[in-house]
């Protein structure tokens, strides 16, 4: 039976992830900036990952809203990793991570503005030339708007529409910007282009005092969350993959699994299509 959910791989999960009979995801998730140019024993790992699961790329380094221009050295690497390990999906962020050739080490927001727009929907357009491919582009959590010009929702549709690219739907992200900045996160997602949208992923946060949350990757997925996912997932006209994140503060594989199978089974009862655990 057709299954949606995969999972994060990290290195964490080492060897055990690969003899697992607890762990049944139908993909898993890379980050290629952690993979490419490796030998050794995780290059062993990793042909072993990409002969037993479909592989997706979620990059962290594309840097999409800098100023500078792309690193095209950089994306010759990718490029040349999603052909070697036939990776079919390849996603982002829309964030910058990277001024001047300094690496921030942060995924920071970029200026809801019309300028930013113009220069995003250029570079994205070049990426996805170079690459002979759409990228998927995820919404970001942020604490703070930068000199904005319109709305966030605004800001997301100028650059998904004008790009072309995809769009990762990241509900907890919405979840929390919503939380942070008192709006609704259904209207959100309603005034989404979810006819672009190719991936989602689900993960759990932190909150940290009563009016602030944290995207953390790092804790359970909360039942809000849970809510928000089924809504959004009924408003799609098809299915698409579905990504448990979870970073840090890794649980037994018990736990993971519990919320692998709660997401599937929303999946299935949203989609029409039978649940089996």
């Amino acid at each position: 039976m057709k299954q949606f959910v995969g999972i994060g791989y990290r290195k964490d999960f080492g060897e055990e992830f690969l003899q697992s009979k607890i762990l049944h995801p139908s993909f898993i998730e890379l980050a290629p900036e952690n993979w490419m140019n490796i030998g050794g024993y995780w290059k062993k790992v990793l042909k072993r990952l990409s002969e037993k699961y479909p592989v997706t790329a979620h990059g962290l380094s594309l840097s999409i809203g800098s100023p500078e221009e792309l690193d095209w050295k950089f994306l010759k690497q990718i490029k040349q990793f999603l052909l070697d390990y036939n990776i079919n999906v390849y996603s982002e962020h829309l964030s910058y991570s990277k001024c001047d050739n300094a690496h921030l080490y942060d995924l920071l927001p970029i200026p809801f503005r019309y300028d930013a727009v113009k220069h995003i929907v250029e570079r994205i357009k070049q990426v996805q030339d170079f690459l002979e491919r759409k990228i998927t582009i995820e919404i970001v959590s942020y604490y703070t708007p930068v000199a904005a010009e319109m709305s966030e929702i605004e800001f997301v549709n100028e650059v998904i529409n004008g790009s072309d690219c995809n769009l990762l739907l990241d509900v907890n992200n919405i979840y929390v910007n919503a939380f942070n900045h008192n709006y609704d996160a259904h209207n959100f997602i309603d005034q989404l282009p979810l006819d672009t949208a190719a991936y989602i992923h689900m993960a759990g946060h932190e909150k940290v005092s009563e009016d602030l949350i944290i995207d953390t990757h790092g804790q359970p997925i909360i039942d809000p969350v849970y809510k928000l996912f089924e809504y959004t997932v009924n408003k799609l006209q098809s299915p698409v993959p579905v990504l448990l994140e979870r970073d840090f503060n890794i649980p037994e594989f018990e736990e993971l699994a519990f919320e692998m199978n709660e997401l599937e089974r929303i999946c299935k009862q949203a989609w029409s299509l039978e649940y089996v655990s």
